[in-house]
């Protein structure tokens, strides 16, 4: 994460139309996921912090150890909110075997070579019959410099996800894609987007995010628009969208 993206991401963890219908989609969609599972009492490790909004999130369902892979980036947090978060990869959590009942990474594994690796790292700090929770971007198609600016290796299908799931033994409980509705606007601006000079479009540290104000009517709209998928959820899995879900046990 770039240095002045990262100071702009928490306030847009907290206040972004994205961000907030997308909390709201993934509390749902991990409730929907722990099943006769105890739902305020566990041990969760939340990879890929970032400012700690996801914490936040995740502490509804217990007890939430963070870690944060970017040093300057941790350092903000701790300082500006105290959370404590531990500065570590992915790929080689500090952690020993079987320490948590949840492993969560919400958008985290495209911004790693080996996402195989990093998986397999949260399987390994996982108990056995705890879940885990990842989240990635979804088609190529959707490259743009939203993507160069959070230092993403890739972004995902559903068949590229379920292939490393599948690859280290993980049960898949949910997995469906989200960010449905406005696929086909987003796309729409992806694609313009890479026949206009950078210098043209970027605001801010140059994420999608930073281009809407978040006081207005459009981003409300917005709001509500991707917040009404969670009834869609709630009856069926989605075929396609900009991001995708998948919950597994172990």
């Amino acid at each position: 994460m770039d240095k002045n993206y990262y100071k702009e991401y928490y306030i847009l963890e907290r206040e972004h139309w994205w961000f907030k219908a997308r909390a709201k989609i993934i509390s749902n969609l991990i409730h929907k996921s722990l099943k006769n599972q105890e739902k305020n009492n566990l041990k969760i490790l939340n990879i890929g912090a970032a400012t700690g909004k996801t914490s936040e999130l995740l502490s509804q369902f217990g007890t939430v150890t963070s870690l944060e892979y970017d040093k300057d980036c941790c350092d903000f947090a701790n300082s500006t909110l105290n959370l404590n978060i531990i500065n570590g990869s992915i790929l080689e959590l500090p952690f020993g075997e079987e320490e948590f009942d949840m492993v969560c990474a919400l958008d985290v594994i495209e911004h790693v070579e080996d996402d195989t690796l990093g998986v397999s790292e949260m399987k390994r700090v996982c108990k056995s019959g705890g879940l885990i929770v990842v989240t990635v971007p979804a088609f190529m198609l959707l490259w743009s410099n939203h993507d160069e600016v959070n230092h993403h290796f890739r972004r995902y299908t559903m068949s590229s996800l379920k292939d490393i799931f599948t690859k280290i033994n993980l049960t898949t409980i949910r997995a469906t894609y989200f960010n449905t509705i406005l696929f086909v606007p987003i796309m729409a601006f992806r694609l313009i987007s890479k026949l206009i000079p950078a210098r043209f479009i970027r605001v801010g540290a140059g994420s999608d995010a930073t281009l809407h104000n978040n006081n207005s009517i459009s981003s409300k709209i917005l709001y509500q628009i991707f917040k009404s998928e969670l009834a869609l959820l709630k009856l069926f899995n989605l075929p396609f969208g900009v991001s995708i879900f998948i919950s597994s046990k172990k």
